[in-house]
């Protein structure tokens, strides 16, 4: 009998008193639990150790929220910082007024910013302050976006009711005239339109705009009143250290960031135009620990660190040397592979692959060379990646795929 490795030993265990053990998008089976770790020992930079103590090369930055690298020293030091003094108290710390006031800044249309722990508290919070301004149920989305685990918008079907639905209208990402049917057939009754700033579905490749797409959906929301909610969750920091709607030219309402703003430490930001702070001020917004001021340190540390340093710009250019490289490697060995999406945030895709047993197989040769590849999400580059780490996983690529080659014929 095979002797269980200490990740699997970790995860019976932990399936006596978790259910499922590992539940929603870190659960094994999301991956691929036969070569996955399901549990992490430590991290630094660009790579990770298991439980087992086997070293891997990270492409995931824990599924997009380490844009500086694990541990980055800059921002440890900002956030111990400040833990000397405390994080949670009964009153805010200085810091929240800090980290509102850079995010004003660097964000051009933001007059103002309000905080929480996650994406979900901030996309749900958002459409109520769309429909408290305009006193308008109906909500639009994408068919298939990802905007949190509420039931107006979550990908399961569990504890839902039909009503949690009954104003969520969806359009199919980048058909412009099917948005305004939606509107025209809802005339005065659409409080928002809430998009992420391309495409990026599970199991799928990413979709970007199409050419012009974001001027006529922005047209189209002044022309009926209605509110543009940019869900920038997963893509804050990764195209525009502004925002994305800097890198696809428009300007939203609201926008919401998570993820990669605390680098790791959990905080999420809403911001706003003036004419919205009136509304936003009677949805009521609170949490136990929404006003840690660690988290809110980390995130200014990590905010000055990507103006400073040009980080969106940096981790793009780093994600087109990957992702070109990978395409010729592909194209070598007799396959045709596209990285979509954004380079700082790309989805491989196999032409013919619809099954993705292709790509399974691509990320099962790399998870024995170390290399931390998912197959059912968009992969993610940290600016602790260079271009001697890039290059070292570009060429253990290259050496596998004359096994992926024979093993597809």
């Amino acid at each position: 009998m095979k002797k269980l490795t200490r990740s699997e030993s970790l995860f019976l265990r932990a399936q006596k008193v978790i259910p499922s053990g590992i539940y929603g998008h870190l659960a094994p089976v999301s991956g691929l639990p036969d070569c996955f770790p399901h549990y992490c020992e430590k991290a630094r930079g660009h790579t990770f150790e298991d439980v087992d103590g086997k070293r891997w090369t990270d492409f995931m930055c824990g599924y997009g929220a380490v844009l500086h690298g694990f541990s980055n020293p800059e921002i440890e030091t900002a956030a111990n910082s400040q833990n000397a003094n405390g994080r949670v108290f009964n009153q805010p710390a200085e810091v929240m007024i800090e980290l509102a006031e850079e995010l004003t800044k660097v964000i051009d249309f933001a007059d103002w910013a309000v905080f929480a722990k996650n994406g979900s508290d901030l996309t749900t919070w958002a459409i109520r302050v769309a429909r408290e301004h305009s006193q308008r149920p109906i909500v639009v989305k994408a068919k298939g976006a990802y905007h949190g685990v509420d039931a107006w918008c979550d990908p399961g079907l569990g504890g839902r009711i039909e009503s949690d639905r009954q104003d969520i209208r969806e359009f199919e990402w980048n058909d412009f005239g099917q948005l305004e049917d939606i509107l025209n057939q809802n005339q005065d009754n659409v409080a928002c339109v809430i998009l992420t700033p391309y495409h990026h579905s599970s199991f799928g490749p990413s979709v970007m705009p199409a050419e012009g797409f974001w001027s006529e959906v922005r047209s189209l929301c002044n022309r009926d009143g209605v509110l543009l909610i940019l869900d920038e969750v997963r893509t804050g920091g990764r195209l525009h250290d502004g925002g994305s709607h800097r890198y696809f030219g428009f300007q939203p309402d609201l926008s919401i960031f998570s993820k990669a703003l605390g680098n790791g430490y959990s905080i999420s930001a809403c911001v706003g135009k003036r004419r919205y702070e009136k509304s936003s001020m009677e949805v009521f917004l609170t949490g136990s620990c929404w006003n840690d001021a660690v988290a809110m340190s980390a995130a200014l540390c990590s905010l000055r660190i990507s103006q400073r340093d040009g980080v969106a710009e940096s981790v793009l250019r780093k994600g087109r040397f990957f992702s070109n490289g990978l395409e010729k490697i592909a194209l070598n060995h007799g396959f045709s592979l596209s990285m979509t999406g954004p380079s700082s945030m790309p989805y491989p895709w196999f032409e013919g692959d619809n099954d993705l047993f292709l790509l399974q197989s691509f990320c099962r040769l790399a998870a024995a060379e170390g290399l931390f590849f998912h197959p059912h999400h968009n992969w993610f580059i940290s600016n602790a990646h260079n271009d001697d780490s890039l290059s070292k996983a570009l060429n253990q690529v290259n050496r596998f795929m004359p096994m992926l080659r024979e093993a597809s014929l």
